[in-house]
């Protein structure tokens, strides 16, 4: 099974001056298994990423092509110019509450090589038999060890050029499900407290995105708060996307208390089962605090409201939304593009809203 996490945790590069190496001191290359294979069961690769640098580089492994434990987007697949629908996970991520087990490092004339399986992870079903494109996300992230303090802001963001690959696909591209861990099959929640929790902040989620789009629609694309998140988007491309979530309505999707991916560690708060937009909470999560919290304590910064998270994985479920970064002065740093479809944004925007006229 192939495993990677957090989708491009692109910052600023302005964030943080490290002594670490950046992007020209690194090197990857994705060697597939074989050129042409009869099911996408053999669809395995080998990444190498290489310091060419004389100083020791420690990278953040999620949403990289490094990290190989978590189910979610490592590589952007195509066939014929065509994304190839992904069906892993995309998760929602507390730095403060990593460990080192959550970066790599990499030492000068050091090579880390990893290993990846795809089968599960992308609708093959959807694109049939022919030649597919394995682009590996390169998006790395680099933190200093000597900051006394760990915090979103304490990372800077270094895109490193790989060449995409490709594999022939002969047959054997009926959809795979991705297998839930042994013993942790169980999706219902039995913890009286934990579902109560989940339920406020899903109510939380939906006012949320209520609000943020009245704002919007009330505002308009000229507003600053507006153009900070989402620069030159159209009003209606994004109000789309919070309605979506505050009309969820969806009596298939459910929101979890269990784990049965295996999900659930160093920093991970929530994930969403992309294939089924089941989502999952893990135990930072019900350490978070109400909405009102924003008008007696906490700030939209610190990205601790549980109804900002619930709100973050709907927008995976029900608007298409991606990982492409965190932290709120990051997700403004975004391209136009980016700032569209990351679900970062949706998150500290509508707290930020929140924040700025019922506090």
């Amino acid at each position: 099974m192939f495993w990677s996490t957090l989708s491009c945790l692109a910052l600023a590069s302005s964030a943080l001056a490290t002594p670490f190496k950046r992007a020209e001191s690194l090197s990857v290359e994705v060697t597939p298994a074989a050129a042409s294979v009869d099911t996408v069961d053999n669809l395995k690769f080998t990444a190498s990423v290489k310091n060419n640098g004389a100083e020791a580089v420690k990278v953040l492994t999620y949403g990289t092509i490094l990290d190989n434990k978590l189910p979610t987007k490592s590589f952007v697949v195509s066939k014929d110019g065509r994304a190839v629908p992904f069906t892993g996970i995309k998760l929602s991520v507390s730095l403060e509450q990593t460990d080192d087990s959550a970066f790599t490092t990499i030492n000068p004339g050091q090579t880390v090589t990893v290993a990846h399986e795809v089968a599960a992870l992308y609708d093959f079903s959807s694109s049939g038999v022919g030649k597919y494109t394995f682009a590996p996300n390169t998006n790395f992230v680099f933190v200093d060890d000597n900051t006394k303090e760990k915090s979103i802001d304490n990372l800077v963001k270094a895109e490193v050029t790989s060449a995409a690959v490709e594999v022939e696909v002969t047959g054997g591209t009926h959809k795979r499900e991705l297998k839930a861990l042994e013993g942790r099959a169980t999706v219902s929640c039995s913890n009286a407290s934990q579902k109560s929790f989940i339920t406020s902040s899903y109510s939380e989620a939906k006012s949320l995105a209520s609000t943020a789009a009245s704002y919007i629609n009330s505002r308009g694309a000229s507003d600053s708060l507006f153009k900070a998140y989402y620069g030159t988007n159209s009003v209606s491309s994004v109000v789309s996307k919070f309605n979506a979530v505050a009309n969820e309505n969806s009596s298939s999707r459910t929101l979890n208390c269990s784990d049965p991916y295996g999900a659930c560690s160093n920093g991970v708060i929530a994930y969403t089962l992309i294939s089924s937009t089941n989502i999952y909470f893990c135990s930072p999560f019900y350490s978070e605090v109400t909405t009102s919290g924003l008008c007696s304590g906490t700030s939209v910064a610190s990205r601790n409201i549980r109804g900002g998270t619930t709100l973050h994985e709907l927008t995976h479920a029900v608007a298409g939304t991606d990982d492409v970064t965190y932290g709120c002065s990051a997700d403004q740093a975004l391209s136009n593009s980016n700032k569209l479809i990351n679900a970062d944004n949706y998150n500290c925007f509508s707290t930020q809203v929140y924040a700025s006229t019922k506090c």
